[in-house]
């Protein structure tokens, strides 16, 4: 499902359905460790996403190795690859590249349901708020706010291996494109230089089916698009 956002370069798999009930044999012995002490819940999400994740390293031809997250979160990818996960309710997902290809990933999925009372008004910018409910207008069938809450999470996780840095909802600003199944996010805060370029922002892509809403960025390495910014998800540079 994921793939179809995603550019030919990079690799996803992805697991659908209910988490199994013993996941033990799905940990290398490092990452056991590291959820020794979580809920059942957690250890299957976090043992069945790095599943996905050693299966598409596998399509690169790269051995299983421990995936190991940092202190935010971010799984540690061996090195030349560089790569993202998910998962949510019923879906788990881990898309790669090789380092060579892209230059930063970050996926998101989340089920296509309501944010809880209250979080869209912290996750979100006054101007956004206004381009939900034009959206909502349009296709009454999304979740918009659900989905502006799973771009900016695909937002930061691109964002956070460029810089190793916090950023809050509140410094990048999104809009979608309803119809063509994209997004933007123009960043407010000074953006990562990459190959000589400071960024702008982001584009993405964007999913709504199976119950869920799923979002994408791709940021490729090399080719430079007509505007000057990296080729598939840079919406420009300074």
């Amino acid at each position: 499902m994921i793939e179809r956002i995603l550019p030919s370069e990079t690799v996803a798999e992805e697991n659908f359905g209910p988490l199994p009930d013993d996941v033990a044999h799905l940990l290398l012995p490092e990452e056991a460790a590291h959820v020794v002490r979580a809920v059942p819940k957690r250890k299957g999400e976090f043992a069945t996403v790095r599943v996905c994740a050693r299966k598409a390293l596998g399509q690169l031809g790269l051995a299983p190795v421990p995936l190991l997250p940092n202190r935010r979160g971010a799984p540690g990818w061996p090195a030349g690859v560089v790569g993202s996960m998910t998962h949510c309710e019923g879906y788990r997902a881990a898309v790669v590249a090789r380092a060579a290809d892209a230059v930063s990933i970050g996926i998101d999925a989340e089920p296509d349901a309501p944010l809880p009372d209250g979080v869209l008004d912290a996750i979100s910018l006054p101007a956004e708020r206004t381009r939900l409910a034009e959206l909502a207008a349009r296709r009454p069938e999304v979740s918009w706010d659900r989905m502006l809450f799973s771009a900016k999470e695909s937002v930061f996780k691109t964002w956070y291996p460029l810089t190793a840095q916090e950023l809050d909802f509140s410094e990048a600003e999104l809009s979608f494109d309803a119809e063509g199944g994209t997004f933007s996010a123009r960043l407010l805060v000074p953006g990562p230089v990459v190959g000589g370029c400071r960024l702008e922002g982001f584009t993405g892509r964007w999913l709504a089916t199976e119950g869920l809403v799923v979002t994408a960025i791709a940021l490729m390495a090399g080719s430079r698009s007509p505007e000057g910014g990296l080729r598939e998800s840079s919406v420009g540079c300074v």
